[in-house]
């Protein structure tokens, strides 16, 4: 049986042509998207894109200067509409001086329902923490503590910008498990990352966003498949700069293993022009292009570098 389409989906949050502007920053221009529930959508672009604008508008943080934004079909700005929201934004702290057990027994008893305090510690690490002050949790504590502070009210939609900065690897992994989790149970998640490889992991769908604007939107493989690039992937003797102003190239660097890079937009050319122009090479291979590849293509084809500087306090 096939999933219904998101079509006929209850919508849960929703931007319909929507602007922001700071000055003479323009934030976000025509925007259009939706969650739909079940969904676990990756929100990805540069910096100064718009992203957490629009999670800030999405959360009832910022009004919009044109356009509509709804969240559970309401104004965001109405508390009512935020009873089923949970979210963690990138910039946020936890008073220092509450113990990690007080600070979690706060915020669930402004819910009907609130996951146990012991049950939540627990599954987020933070059970032997439980009695310390907020202020001697180390920086990655309290970070999976705001988290956590997210699910406590068992939310319909969680919004998460950046939720697992300043995390190491079995952190990070810990968190995805218990939004796994949270998934498992029907929830919806609208997440941002810097880590792609964890949206790959984490996301049913991809929306890719930059200059204010959305330029892709669809699964991993719609994402991969918008892009005609390929990954050439060699040793040589060259620098990686050698490579960059050749046609079709997007970009070339040089691997952690010493392998030069190219992404290219043409891997047939590629490969000749080093038969061609009798460059030494080993260890050649020819790939897809991934998930982060595509989306380095798709951002610098809507903006370039010099656009999103223009636009990071837009951020």
């Amino acid at each position: 049986m096939t999933a219904p389409s998101r079509s006929f989906q209850e919508v849960l949050a929703a931007a319909h042509g929507v602007s922001k502007a700071y000055g003479a920053t323009t934030a976000l221009d025509g925007v259009d998207f939706t969650v739909t529930a079940g969904e676990t959508v990756g929100l990805l672009g540069p910096n100064g894109a718009g992203k957490s604008t629009l999670l800030n508008l999405l959360s009832g943080l910022r009004q919009p200067d044109s356009g509509r934004v709804e969240l559970f079909g309401q104004d965001p700005r109405n508390p009512l509409a935020r009873q089923a929201l949970g979210t963690t934004p990138q910039a946020t702290s936890v008073p220092a001086t509450l113990r990690v057990r007080e600070t979690v027994d706060f915020v669930g008893s402004h819910y009907a329902s609130p996951v146990p305090t012991a049950e939540l510690l627990d599954g987020f690490g933070l059970g032997a923490a439980s009695n310390k002050q907020c202020g001697g949790l180390s920086g990655g504590q309290q970070r999976r503590l705001l988290v956590a502070l997210a699910l406590v009210g068992r939310p319909r939609l969680v919004i998460l910008d950046e939720p697992t900065t300043g995390l190491d690897v079995e952190a990070r992994e810990n968190l995805w498990e218990r939004l796994a989790d949270y998934r498992a149970g029907g929830g919806t998640l609208l997440i941002t990352s810097h880590y792609l490889d964890e949206i790959q992991t984490l996301a049913s769908r991809v929306v890719v966003i930059n200059g204010g604007s959305v330029v892709a939107d669809g699964n991993v493989d719609a994402i991969r498949s918008r892009v005609s690039i390929s990954r050439v992937s060699f040793h040589t003797s060259l620098p990686p700069s050698y490579f960059e102003s050749q046609p079709g190239t997007v970009s070339a660097s040089l691997s952690a293993s010493g392998a030069t890079t190219v992404l290219t937009h043409d891997a047939d050319d590629t490969v000749r022009r080093l038969v061609r122009e009798q460059v030494e090479f080993r260890g050649l291979e020819v790939h897809a292009a991934s998930l982060e590849e595509a989306f380095i293509s798709l951002t610098q084809r809507a903006g370039g570098p010099e656009h999103n500087t223009e636009r990071k306090a837009a951020r």
